[in-house]
């Protein structure tokens, strides 16, 4: 049986009749949006470019793919390349795939597809004082200050906030950016910061308590907090990786 008629891999698709000159090429690039909360903000890991184009601009770490690697092998080459970030460290993130970024005009250079990944992970160091490959510069950053970025990598930023915000509402990896033991303040604290807006306090503290596996009291540990009234009791990671229910951030204001 024949197909539809001439193209690329002609009439009867015969392999051995693809012509790859049918087509124009175009390269493959990665990019990270890797995210922490540090001294209560969440940040963002930037490099800022050592080359055209958009030289001495911030911009998320990243690069081209090469012919014989997987887009996530060359999404942590370029990392440890860019960053300076121990490679044990870098091996360890666990990378989530955002999505493909394709608009035809994205980069000025040619034509560049883009498969971006996100991470939320606490605890990470401080990159190197100087970047590497295209970079000059890695830093923290915190995600209000990262603007005027390189690319498209604006709205790949955004998406990640986005992305991981939803990943608070569905697993206990808020627990994670806690100390051991914390008090149910602390744990609202990291919520407030990565989707960037306040709850309420009762409402917080009754879902929290309702959801089995979440938190573990301690028993008889209170730390005292800078408000007014009684220490605060003090709770430790439950059992659980997932919420069920799950604890959805709120629409519009603070939650009710």
């Amino acid at each position: 049986m024949t197909g539809p008629g001439p193209g690329p891999l002609g009439g009867d698709h015969d392999p051995a009749d693809y012509d790859p000159h049918a087509f124009e090429p175009f390269a493959v690039t990665v990019d990270l949006a890797v995210l922490t909360v540090r001294a209560g903000a969440l940040h963002v890991l930037l490099i800022r470019r050592g080359q055209d184009p958009y030289a001495g601009a911030w911009a998320l770490p990243g690069g081209f793919v090469l012919p014989r690697e997987s887009a996530e092998t060359a999404a942590r080459r370029e990392l440890a390349e860019e960053t300076g970030l121990d490679g044990p460290v870098v091996a360890g993130l666990h990378l989530e795939q955002l999505r493909t970024y394709t608009e035809p005009d994205r980069d000025p250079r040619m034509r560049v597809v883009s498969v971006a990944f996100t991470a939320l992970v606490p605890d990470l160091p401080e990159p190197a004082a100087q970047g590497g490959g295209d970079a000059d510069l890695a830093r923290w950053v915190p995600v209000g200050d990262a603007v005027d970025l390189a690319f498209d990598h604006a709205l790949i930023l955004a998406d990640a906030r986005d992305r991981v915000g939803s990943k608070l509402e569905y697993t206990c990896l808020a627990t994670a950016f806690c100390p051991p033991d914390f008090t149910l303040g602390e744990l609202r604290a990291v919520y407030e910061t990565v989707w960037g807006t306040p709850l309420d306090r009762p409402n917080f503290r009754r879902k929290v308590l309702a959801t089995p596996g979440f938190v573990e009291a301690v028993p008889g540990a209170a730390r005292l907090t800078g408000g007014r009234g009684k220490p605060a009791a003090l709770y430790r990671a439950g059992p659980a990786t997932a919420l069920h229910p799950p604890l959805l951030r709120p629409t519009e204001g603070p939650a009710r």
